[in-house]
């Protein structure tokens, strides 16, 4: 099943939409506010979109999430049939308290080509086309970083490596710290930190560490579009999770490979700055209007497109 390359723009419509509206929560200190302000109005954008969309991974299940809930029918139903994935707000404490790397978020291809992550934690590494297939989740950490400096060119003390700042991640800071490598820490995010090494210009060539699922997906999509590399293995945090998942059929201790995360070439992702991250500027705001910075991503051409729109408001 083939997806219309114009779609491309239309998901950007969709996470503008849903950046806009969470920006205007900036610093505001309430995180729920800007989560259903920008929730709402990625919703109301779909309602123009030529698909039939399937919701696999949002907001939550049915009766925690009023909108943009797992299994949710979005788009106006003329199109082809789409497995979507959304994070209107990722990173909802960075709007509410004025930290860096916000963004909405949306990743979709056909039905049956997104991986239904469950909601709980995910070991990952992310990599650059240049180091594609070069490390590996089971490798040492140390072997991981050895790894990117020689296909980078570069000294392994000279290798950054984006983690997110938890306390689970002691032990991989301390080895990463051993092997000689830089280390970028961010509160939340790490979509946009699975992207970054593949940016050229990003001063990111790793992203490790357990973050969740659903962005796990996510960010495996963005990835394959850029012909880079990712990996994941599900990490239930208590015995609950882990039953849960295997109801599902999948294997907690299974590796993922991009191709389990996000399958075959039609697939597309889009994003839209609302704070200012590795992977975009955020939202500015002037007497002319309102100025987004977007990127959409489409696998079949491998065409990575960064947008930028003046929006006229009244």
């Amino acid at each position: 099943m083939v997806m219309d390359r114009n779609l491309a723009l239309e998901f950007i419509r969709v996470t503008e939409a849903a950046a806009i509206e969470a920006s205007k929560w900036i610093g505001k200190g309430n995180k729920k506010a800007a989560d259903k302000a920008a929730t709402e109005a990625m919703r109301s954008r779909f309602n123009s979109v030529n698909i039939n969309g399937t919701v696999v991974i949002g907001e939550g299940e049915r009766d925690k999430a009023p909108m943009l809930y797992i299994g949710e029918k979005v788009g106006n139903g003329k199109g082809i049939e789409v497995d979507i994935a959304v994070d209107p707000l990722e990173c909802t404490n960075s709007v509410a308290f004025g930290y860096p790397n916000a963004i909405s978020v949306f990743a979709a291809g056909p039905r049956g080509t997104l991986l239904h992550a469950p909601d709980t934690y995910m070991d990952k590494i992310s990599v650059g086309p240049q180091a594609r297939g070069m490390v590996h989740l089971d490798n040492t950490v140390k072997e991981n970083v050895d790894a990117v400096a020689k296909a980078l060119n570069k000294k392994p003390e000279d290798v950054t490596v984006m983690v997110m700042d938890r306390d689970r991640h002691e032990k991989l800071i301390e080895e990463l710290r051993a092997a000689g490598a830089r280390i970028r820490l961010i509160a939340d995010g790490d979509i946009a930190g699975a992207i970054a090494p593949c940016l050229p210009d990003s001063g990111i060539d790793m992203l490790m560490g357990i973050g969740a699922a659903p962005e796990g997906v996510m960010g495996a999509v963005a990835v394959k579009c850029h012909g880079g590399f990712f990996q994941g293995r599900l990490k239930p945090r208590n015995e609950g999770e882990r039953k849960r998942i295997e109801k599902t059929g999948a294997d907690p201790n299974r590796l993922l490979e991009m191709e389990d995360l996000a399958k075959g070439d039609e697939l597309q992702f889009a994003a839209t700055g609302i704070l200012d991250g590795p992977l975009l500027k955020g939202i500015r705001i002037s007497a002319h209007g309102i100025k987004t910075h977007s990127i959409v991503m489409r696998l079949k051409t491998r065409t990575v497109r960064f947008v930028e729109a003046h929006h006229h408001v009244k």
